[in-house]
């Protein structure tokens, strides 16, 4: 699986830091190690933010062929809107057997602070945020998912995990609707869950999501 990592400045190879790990949307799928950057990365290269939040930060790419998270998608030809039906159970995707082989990896070649694991994802990869969790239900601190979507059956098996999630009102390929229940649903189970709405956002709420000023902050302020 390719991916790139950013290393904190000064990186010290025998000081633990934090790990982020973000997933990507379909749209930057392949095997370029390139496209999954276009989202994203930039927020993290940038000097302010390396300086006040150092961590070791990882964007792999998933194959044109996989999908982060077990979900089939349809068509409602009268609606004209993709259906995401997410299945509560089943195999991991060959793209998720090696994200998680990769972060096992990394753990053992990398100083990390165990207590500072995170995820982030949008679109395809803030599905694959909640299935990652779901899989790993003790691993990370603090997951955001940024126009995703899960099944909300699985909430309980992520209330260890702080969540923030992130969708436009207006979203047309991937419904506000599903980060609405899956919110819902963590919040029932007695999870923390913080859910923000852009209303006049279509599905690139991620500019808005980029945007908001205590995204790093909230982050990185979450502990095991």
């Amino acid at each position: 699986m390719p991916y790139r990592i950013l290393l904190p400045l000064n990186y010290d190879a025998v000081k633990k830091y934090p790990l982020v790990l973000f997933l990507h949307g379909s749209g930057e799928s392949g095997n370029d190690n390139e496209a999954q950057l276009v989202h994203g990365a930039e927020l993290f290269l940038r000097d302010s933010i390396r300086k006040n939040y150092p961590a070791i930060v990882v964007f792999p790419q998933c194959s044109a062929n996989s999908y982060w998270s077990n979900v089939t998608i349809t068509s409602d030809s009268i609606k004209q809107t993709r259906v995401f039906n997410f299945p509560a159970s089943g195999k991991p995707t060959i793209a998720m057997k090696l994200v998680m082989q990769l972060l096992n990896n990394l753990s053992k070649k990398y100083p990390l602070q165990k207590k500072q694991i995170y995820v982030a994802g949008l679109s395809m990869g803030g599905m694959g945020t909640f299935e990652i969790v779901k899989r790993n239900p003790n691993l990370f601190a603090a997951a955001i998912s940024i126009c995703g979507g899960a099944n909300a059956t699985i909430a309980p098996k992520l209330i260890k995990t702080k969540w923030s999630l992130f969708h436009g009102e207006k979203d047309n390929v991937v419904n506000v609707q599903y980060s609405k229940d899956i919110a819902t649903a963590i919040k029932n189970a007695g999870g923390s869950v913080k859910l923000t709405i852009y209303p006049e956002a279509n599905h690139n709420s991620w500019d808005s999501t980029f945007a908001e000023n205590d995204f790093m902050q909230w982050l990185f302020n979450q502990h095991k």
